[in-house]
């Protein structure tokens, strides 16, 4: 079919079978919507094409030539078998299924989508979630993703990007830290607290705080740096030190008693959401549209931050 199509166009195809099939160019034209000239015109560049005539005709009849015959048969397969194969793309683009490729950061990802994968799986039976959990930028386009969930400022890009939910980086300790410690009461005194500092974050070794109109840049220091903020959730809950961090990472620490805010009113610079960025077009694949309605529900369900 690659070699018929790449020597005649599908509206000759369809001019000829339309014509056999009325067994008239007048008709014929009614069927496909256009002049009957056009519909003759289309027939004539086809036999052209092919070197052959296909048809006979005489003013009040058009009947195929033996060669009309065998190739009109060869054709009307073919656009049955395209009519077909173009209905199967239409059904699988409009039932969610097929193999959806996820590319997740991975605290966030595990914190807060990794637990909605099974349901969304005994829903969608027919989706197939390859998960990929890595903290770095990856390519949507060339990596192959259908979706990738990214935490923080975007990137401009050609990307579509939808956000999911808002989120801030805030300041905490837990009680412990602050009875043996005391509270800061201004961002300069912080740098007289032990503080644990996320290497992996764009503004260290600073903490650059706004509150307001405000910003002020301090340098902690203290006696755990990591690249996890995991680990260092951790050890602020067990008293080290106080901990900048976002919000949907602490929340389940703070309404459990295990952190308060410290300076409550300031807050970290860098303007924050939760984005889901798919490959640029204007059709969005069903199985991917029905993955990001899904999540977002949930994430918003239980963002009380």
């Amino acid at each position: 079919m690659q070699e018929l199509l790449g020597r005649v166009s599908l509206d000759e195809l369809s001019a000829f079978v339309a014509v056999v099939e009325a067994n008239s160019f007048t008709d014929a034209a009614k069927i496909i919507g256009r002049d009957a000239t056009i519909i003759s015109r289309r027939v004539g560049q086809l036999e052209d094409r092919l070197g052959v005539r296909l048809l006979s005709r005489t003013t009040r009849r058009v009947s195929l030539t033996e060669v009309g015959t065998l190739y009109y048969q060869r054709v009307r397969a073919l656009l049955d078998e395209l009519d077909s194969a173009s209905q199967e793309a239409s059904n699988f683009a409009a039932s969610p299924q097929g193999l959806l490729r996820v590319s997740l950061p991975v605290t966030f990802g595990r914190r807060w989508i990794a637990p909605l994968l099974p349901a969304f799986i005994a829903d969608h039976p027919k989706i197939r979630v390859d998960a990929r959990f890595a903290d770095r930028y990856v390519d949507v386009v060339a990596e192959g993703f259908d979706v990738a969930i990214r935490v923080g400022a975007l990137r401009d890009s050609s990307l579509v990007a939808r956000r999911i939910a808002p989120f801030r980086n805030l300041l905490f300790a837990a009680p412990a830290y602050i009875a043996a410690h005391g509270l800061p009461q201004a961002p300069e005194a912080l740098v007289d607290h032990a503080c644990l500092g996320f290497s992996s974050h764009s503004s260290w070794p600073d903490w650059v705080l706004k509150q307001g109109g405000q910003r002020k840049t301090v340098r902690p220091t203290g006696p755990l740096i990591a690249d996890s903020s995991e680990a260092l959730l951790q050890a602020a809950i067990e008293g080290v030190g106080i901990i900048l961090t976002p919000d949907w990472l602490a929340g389940s620490a703070v309404r459990n008693g295990e952190l308060v805010p410290v300076l409550p009113q300031w807050q970290g610079s860098e303007d924050g959401g939760i984005y889901a960025v798919m490959p640029p077009g204007r059709l969005v694949p069903t199985k991917t549209r029905v993955f990001v309605d899904e999540i977002t529900r949930a994430i918003q369900a239980g963002w009380d931050q």
